[in-house]
């Protein structure tokens, strides 16, 4: 369930001009910004950014960039672009930092639905002059580069059939794999890479049953170990997506100064999809509701757009 609240009537030119209004003269109306924009849909924002391009000959997400700054201007830039789009600029980012941010490639890849997923490798094209699979392969290396690689090629059937005999069968092959500690072993990367979710999820639950244990934590290990981490991120996003988001929003807060490229991330990318279980989630995990902690995290206009696009106004 989302979390944005979306009026029933919306006139786009109207938006657009407000939009304009509160970027106009001095100083920037960023309380005007978020009452637009913290209130409407991707088709919507695509809507307005079109009408605003037709009205004033400006690319408005441009203007925005060259009006505000700092976590604000960054969470607004990747609000207002097709989710597609703002997938793309965020696999690039963790491309290229100096260490990659393998978790988001696999988030991406992962709990997107796979016509999402494709969409997301057009855009990078698009974008980029690159495919996303090509940037991947040469920002990484050995096992990790071999898992990546088949996660963001992969086009998985989306459908509710599973076929009990290929959980059992693969439950023990993945079993066998872990046991005798080859967590690189080609088959686990074939089975996480091609599988649907819904057979992966009947995999993963015959694991359990068998041997009274996640397959999670019979990965636990050395915490240096990026490819062993990236292996556990990859079941994670595939076996239960809100547990994950739930536990990287409460990383994010938790740490010793605000993750605030994490925090925007999930608020952003989850508010139109299931932003609302995700909250009542971290409300059950923490006792403390997730946008109090939020606004105790952050601060001034970033602090008003994260609310708001968390349903609740600050």
């Amino acid at each position: 369930m989302a979390t944005i609240d979306v009026p029933e009537q919306v006139s786009v030119l109207a938006d657009a001009e407000a939009l304009r209004k509160a970027c106009k003269g001095w100083g920037t109306d960023e309380k005007a910004i978020i009452s637009v924009l913290g209130h409407r849909n991707a088709v919507q924002r695509k809507q307005i950014r079109l009408a605003y391009e037709d009205l004033y000959q400006e690319d408005l997400i441009k203007r925005l960039e060259s009006e505000l700054s700092g976590d604000f201007e960054k969470a607004v830039y990747r609000w207002i672009l097709d989710p597609a789009d703002r997938d793309a600029v965020l696999a690039n980012v963790a491309i290229k930092k100096l260490s990659p941010d393998h978790h988001v490639i696999v988030e991406i890849s992962c709990t997107r639905s796979p016509e999402e997923h494709l969409a997301v490798r057009r855009a990078y094209q698009a974008r980029f002059k690159h495919s996303l699979e090509e940037d991947v392969a040469a920002h990484t290396k050995g096992d990790t580069r071999k898992l990546l690689v088949a996660l963001v090629s992969a086009f998985r059937y989306d459908g509710e059939e599973i076929n009990t005999r290929v959980a059992n069968s693969e439950a023990k092959i993945l079993h066998e794999a872990v046991k005798d500690k080859e967590f690189n072993h080609e088959e686990i990367i074939r089975i996480l890479s091609t599988r649907s979710k819904m057979q992966l999820m009947a995999t993963f639950n015959r694991y359990r049953d068998d041997h009274g244990t996640t397959i999670t934590k019979n990965l636990e290990g050395d915490s240096g170990d990026e490819f062993l981490k990236t292996l556990r991120t990859t079941i994670r996003c595939l076996n239960d997506p809100k547990k994950y988001f739930e536990k990287v929003l409460r990383n994010s807060i938790r740490r010793v100064g605000t993750d605030e490229d994490a925090l925007t991330r999930v608020i952003v990318t989850r508010a139109e999809k299931d932003l609302k279980d995700i909250k009542e989630l971290y409300y059950k995990r923490n006792s403390v509701p997730l946008d109090q902690a939020v606004a105790k995290d952050t601060a001034g206009d970033y602090k008003a757009l994260l609310l708001t696009l968390l349903g609740k106004e600050d």
